[in-house]
């Protein structure tokens, strides 16, 4: 028979956890919400989110396609199973580095043409001014992410990222010099939402804390301030 103390332990215990789960739900909804409220003044127009991929950018895509009702692609992933997905995909990326950044640049064309999408852009997909001038014909995002919680992505998850890009022995040199070499491109887009700052924002300590609600609320709040600047301007440009 459980003692009282252990009892009100289990008690606790699951309390804690059912109001974690309540308030889960309840920021679900409040995105889904604020997708709502911003839909009309968005019109369709097309989410592009850059950045080094890891399970953050990922889920949060999704779950913000989910949101605003759009569709949901990886670039990098319809570059591979173009090329016949799988290891033939994979092997075609870490073979031929150029075609397959052509290969991209073509995905994009594509992409970029049409509306109501978020679209997970690869790593590379800022190197060239012509994937970067594509890139605008939505709005662009950079999902900010510490190195290391995307380095852990790629030892839990080697498919989040090239073999290439995997650091060795623990280290994630490799993918610091990746992020030095694109940084200046990524902030070329035309908002930034940094994981740690919105983890300074909702006070927490542990950047694990922050979910992916947490994130696609501030995307959300930061395309808001987007087309809302675009709509002022809109506005100013019509003649009285």
């Amino acid at each position: 028979m459980l003692c009282n103390g252990v009892l009100w332990l289990i008690i606790g215990s699951y309390n804690a956890s059912s109001a974690t789960k309540v308030a889960d739900v309840d920021l679900a909804l409040a995105v889904k919400n604020k997708a709502i409220d911003i839909s009309p003044d968005l019109k369709g127009t097309s989410i592009f989110l850059v950045g080094i991929n890891g399970a953050m950018k990922t889920s949060m895509g999704k779950l913000l396609a989910d949101a605003l009702r759009y569709y949901y692609f990886d670039s990098d992933n319809l570059v591979e199973e173009a090329a016949g997905g799988g290891s033939a995909g994979k092997s075609f990326r870490e073979r031929d580095k150029e075609g397959f950044s052509e290969s991209e640049t073509e995905v994009l064309k594509q992409l970029s043409s049409m509306g109501r999408l978020v679209v997970c852009a690869g790593n590379g997909a800022v190197q060239s001014i012509t994937n970067l001038a594509l890139l605008r014909h939505g709005l662009s995002i950079w999902i900010d992410v510490p190195l290391d919680m995307i380095a852990r992505d790629a030892i839990e998850n080697g498919s989040q990222l090239s073999e290439s890009e995997i650091f060795s022995s623990g280290s994630y040199s490799e993918l610091a010099v990746l992020y030095e070499e694109l940084k200046g491109r990524y902030a070329t887009a035309d908002t930034t939402v940094s994981l740690h700052k919105v983890a300074s924002q909702l006070g927490h300590d542990d950047l694990d804390a922050v979910t992916k609600e947490d994130m696609a609320m501030e995307v959300l709040m930061e395309i808001e301030k987007l087309v809302r600047v675009k709509k002022l301007m809109e506005e100013a440009a019509r003649p009285f």
